[in-house]
């Protein structure tokens, strides 16, 4: 049985409580967030060959849209399968504005990217802040904004269900984890920012798993430290290049040097690094291991030096790369109609933007 004085005690923390005392904080209101940060969102247009050919022999191309976020500087963060083989993206703005953007980051492994936009962004819109995901607990709120199925600023409400990544040793290896949330996600909400209940940016959205094609509650989201790492805190590179990697019998298949693999080069962007370099992106489609692949590219067997022999070389070029500035002289050897074929050039005229630095 309670005495008195702890009813009274009671009844006074209860009353401190509800009176909007300085001494309780409650957690703001999903409303009162989003309407604080959705201007930060924008919806990305890409638009890129597919490799193909027409009947009357002309580049077929494809168009598409995801999400990002902006950040101080004009810079937005997005998920690198959106945009890492796109000639060209649009970033458009709540108000409809829409202007050009250019990819000046991207790690395929990540699923994250970088675009820079020049523009000065419209009235009213307010960057995001990028949050430590450190400090983001299992069970956490979240929300996340993007344009599923192309509809726009679009809000889905979820918490933090667990961390993926630490315990999977090849994405530990590259220093990438993942929040596993049930807020929904769908197409066109990949690299749409993930929002804690401060108005931070926590994630960007990479994919879900399903078995019915539509969203089941098992979204996965880069965590905002994966990409700040890997984008903001060292040079971004972006080589504009898709690939598929080749190694023992399918590796003799296609008559790589003995012993060696490598990566066939599937589509390249127009004017990225990879097309300056002068590259060469497949163009005929063919089904390998049940998975469809353009044949007729080249195929990449070392870049920088690093031999592509193994997943452990892709690692291993893949930190190499943040080193490179404006007067690093980039280097490619590809097999290419059966012959080896040398390639190389100054950074500088690979990305333009590297002579900014």
């Amino acid at each position: 049985m309670r005495t008195r004085s702890t009813a009274a005690l009671s009844a006074l923390l209860f009353a401190v409580c509800i009176s909007g005392d300085k001494t309780y904080s409650a957690e703001p209101s999903v409303e009162e967030v989003f309407a604080s940060v959705h201007t930060s969102v924008v919806t990305l247009w890409v638009q890129g060959e597919t490799g193909l050919l027409d009947a009357q022999g002309a580049a077929e191309t494809e168009s598409g849209n995801g999400s990002g976020v902006l950040l101080e500087g004009g810079r937005i963060l997005t998920a690198a399968h959106v945009v890492h083989s796109a000639d060209a993206v649009t970033v458009e703005y709540a108000d409809g504005t829409r202007v050009p953007g250019r990819i000046i980051g991207s790690v395929v492994q990540g699923d994250v990217a970088l675009l820079q936009v020049d523009d000065a962004p419209p009235a009213g819109v307010r960057p995001a802040i990028l949050g430590d995901s450190d400090q983001v607990r299992v069970g956490s709120r979240c929300f996340v904004v993007g344009a599923p199925l192309g509809l726009t600023h679009t809000l889905t409400v979820g918490y933090i269900s667990a961390r993926r990544g630490r315990d999977h040793p090849t994405l530990d290896l590259l220093n990438i984890e993942h929040f596993q949330t049930d807020a929904s996600i769908n197409p066109g909400n990949s690299g749409g920012p993930m929002f804690d209940m401060n108005g931070r940016v926590i994630g960007i959205v990479s994919f879900n798993r399903t078995t019915t094609g539509a969203s089941v509650g098992l979204g996965f989201v880069v965590t905002s430290n994966t990409a700040r790492r890997h984008l903001l805190e060292r040079n971004s590179i972006w080589s504009g290049m898709t690939e598929y990697y080749l190694t023992g019998s399918v590796a003799q298949a296609f008559q790589l040097p003995e012993g060696q693999s490598g990566f066939l080069l599937q589509r390249i962007a127009k004017d990225s690094p990879a097309d300056r370099l002068g590259l060469v992106g497949g163009s005929i489609p063919v089904t390998l291991d049940e998975t469809s692949i353009l044949i007729g590219g080249d195929i990449l067997l070392q870049a920088m030096g690093v031999r592509l022999d193994s997943p452990a070389a892709g690692l291993e070029l893949l930190n190499a790369l943040p080193d490179i500035g404006p007067t690093t002289r980039v280097s490619a050897v590809v097999l290419r109609s059966g012959k080896i074929v040398e390639l190389e050039a100054t950074a500088s005229d690979l990305a333009p933007w590297l002579a900014k630095r």
